[in-house]
């Protein structure tokens, strides 16, 4: 079994270490510039070429893939080429193929609506119309999909025969916990890949208000720092804010409870019987995100506490072996 991650992100060097770990033959490439560019085995960058070379330079690559690689793992929809001309190719080859989605390119406002979640947003290049023909057209050339938690397959669960939820994946021996402890001022953290997504605004107007009030603690907001530079920051917090308006967390809430961090994030509310029940996660949305830090940093005996259940709960949940092992499921499935 041969596996090729493909176009970029955090996700496609996780997954592709994680099955290395299990003994798979896989590898992640970044075919165009990110900041997780540095992550993966193969970093190609054709953006960075004028349109011509890098249109060569994507054909040699995706020849040469074919001969070497037996399943295709993209991510975010995208493929080797910018028209996925290359899936129906891949199909008459009788390549094995999956799309792992996971996010703006599958959230649609309206169905938001129906799913009860006032608060969610989604990116301007993302309009509804674009997001329904990009899942239609995916789907004319792959039966089955993956999304990393149930707040992405309730949007994307009509258009394939079968969507698996895997959930993101971390390597463990990278993160030591260093539990809440009562004897420093409480440092609280959010690190907003996007504020207008992930609820920034409501954040600072709760935190200023607690400041208000007299609560003793700090804060600070964590931007446009290299991913390594940021968890220096949160091994140094005592509490960390994930994301206040999709329903569901993600990759920080999954780092900061390895870390052994009380995590505040929003789970939808029809959602949260679809996780483990020891999620530890305290959820909070924009309406209640003064009360719920108000209270959280009023029970610092509870810290520790939580902290420890973050960190068994994703060494259950989120360990390099326990994803392979789903993966690897769904390969032979395909």
């Amino acid at each position: 079994m041969k596996v090729i991650h493909i176009p970029y992100g955090i996700g496609i060097s996780a997954l592709a270490h994680a099955l290395r770990a299990r003994g798979v033959d896989a590898t992640s490439c970044s075919l165009r510039t990110h900041h997780y560019s540095y992550l993966a085995d193969q970093c190609l960058n054709f953006d960075q070429y004028p349109s011509e070379k890098a249109d060569e330079l994507r054909k040699a690559f995706f020849n040469e893939a074919i001969e070497k690689y037996d399943i295709f793992h993209f991510h975010f929809g995208e493929t080797f080429f910018p028209d996925r001309s290359d899936l129906e190719i891949l199909k008459k080859l009788g390549k094995k193929m999956i799309v792992h989605h996971r996010g703006s390119e599958v959230r649609m406002l309206s169905a938001a609506k129906s799913f009860n979640n006032p608060y969610v947003r989604v990116k301007r290049s993302w309009p509804e119309e674009k997001v329904r023909s990009n899942l239609e057209f995916l789907s004319k050339y792959f039966d089955q999909a993956i999304v990393n938690d149930y707040e992405l397959w309730s949007y994307v669960q009509p258009y394939y025969k079968k969507v698996h939820v895997v959930p993101h994946t971390i390597d463990l021996s990278q993160f030591t916990p260093h539990y809440p402890s009562l004897k420093d001022q409480p440092l609280i953290v959010h690190a907003p890949s996007r504020r207008d997504t992930k609820g920034t605004e409501f954040v600072l107007t709760a935190i200023d208000k607690l400041k208000k009030k007299g609560l003793n603690f700090e804060f600070q907001l964590i931007e446009g720092l290299s991913h390594e530079e940021a968890l220096k920051l949160y091994q140094k917090a005592t509490i960390v804010i994930d994301q206040l308006q999709i329903g569901a967390y993600g990759h920080l809430s999954i780092e900061a409870m390895a870390m052994g961090k009380p995590v505040i994030c929003y789970i939808r509310d029809d959602l949260v019987e679809k996780y483990p029940e020891e999620l530890p996660i305290i959820s909070a949305n924009p309406s209640n995100i003064f009360n719920v830090l108000k209270n959280l940093l009023r029970q610092p005996k509870s810290w520790e506490t939580v902290g420890i259940q973050g960190r068994r709960y994703v060494e259950a949940y989120h360990s390099y072996d326990k994803i392979a092992e789903t993966l690897i499921n769904i390969y032979n499935k395909i």
